[in-house]
């Protein structure tokens, strides 16, 4: 192994570890209910988030194509975006308890991604292009926002839920409040679909430009177009009927959860041409 493979195993499992730690102390500042220790684990968050973009950097300079073709890749980097897209949100809107919720997904996200790595790889011609990286990480972003949303959906919904019982005491404190979340799930739905939308757009280009044609009937792009449709008539019924609050929170988690078993059976029962790995 050279030392730039040391190097970005040393970053990853870093990353790791410090993911590992900032969960178990978000999970801490919720059991004894200290705002403090949510800062730290915010911290320890950032501290991960900073290493593992340094692995990335890594990677693409080692590589020498887009990270996003082994299954390892594309788990780490939606991990990355998560953790990236919470530490925003929670400068602007103080939501540090958020990140009890977001963390543990991120760390198991990176935790099957670690065992998921697999050795060097032949890339083919046609995945060497720029189209192929600016697809992948639109759509990887997008999605990742989405995955944000519905985290903050599931918060919303567990506040809400206390607040109805009357349940007013020092844990519900920590929460975010219920107009944050609101937001958070408003903005990741609107730049979720616009980042997704371009990353689609990308790929139509990419694909005609290799198999002729825009569309191939293929199961990952039908999942693709599927989560594209869903999402875009939740943010028409946000933006324009104006649903929000509980019902948006319901319905970006059940979203989520239902194309996620989607892409889990897809994953498993169908063949693919965007499996590279």
């Amino acid at each position: 192994m050279d030392g730039d493979m040391l190097l970005d195993v040393f970053f990853f499992r870093g990353a790791l570890l410090a993911y590992l730690l900032s969960t178990l102390t978000y999970v801490f500042s919720l059991l004894a209910r200290r705002v403090s220790s949510a800062r730290a684990a915010t911290w320890i968050l950032t501290g991960a988030f900073g290493l593992h973009t340094l692995f990335f950097i890594g990677e693409w300079v080692g590589k020498g194509y887009t990270p996003f073709l082994h299954l390892h890749d594309i788990l780490s980097f939606f991990a990355w975006v998560m953790a990236g897209v919470y530490l925003a949100f929670q400068l602007w809107t103080k939501t540090m308890v958020l990140g009890a919720f977001v963390s543990p997904v991120v760390f198991v996200l990176m935790i099957v991604s670690s065992i998921s790595i697999d050795g060097p790889m032949i890339v083919p011609a046609v995945l060497q292009g720029s189209l192929v990286t600016i697809h992948a990480m639109l759509s990887l972003i997008g999605e990742a926002l989405f995955a944000v949303a519905s985290v903050a959906g599931l918060l919303y919904l567990l506040q809400n839920g206390l607040i109805k019982r009357r349940k007013f005491n020092k844990f519900i404190k920590l929460f975010p409040s219920l107009q944050d979340l609101d937001r958070i799930n408003n903005l990741c739905l609107l730049w979720g679909i616009l980042l997704l939308t371009l990353g689609i757009m990308a790929g139509a280009i990419w694909a005609r430009t290799v198999w002729g044609s825009l569309w191939q009937w293929d199961p990952q792009q039908i999942w693709t177009l599927t989560a594209w449709l869903i999402y875009a008539v939740l943010l028409h019924q946000r933006l324009v009927i104006g649903w929000n609050g509980h019902k948006m929170a319901l319905l970006s988690v059940a979203a989520f959860v239902l194309l996620l078993a989607a892409l889990l059976v897809e994953k498993s029962f169908f063949t693919t041409i965007h499996r590279f790995y």
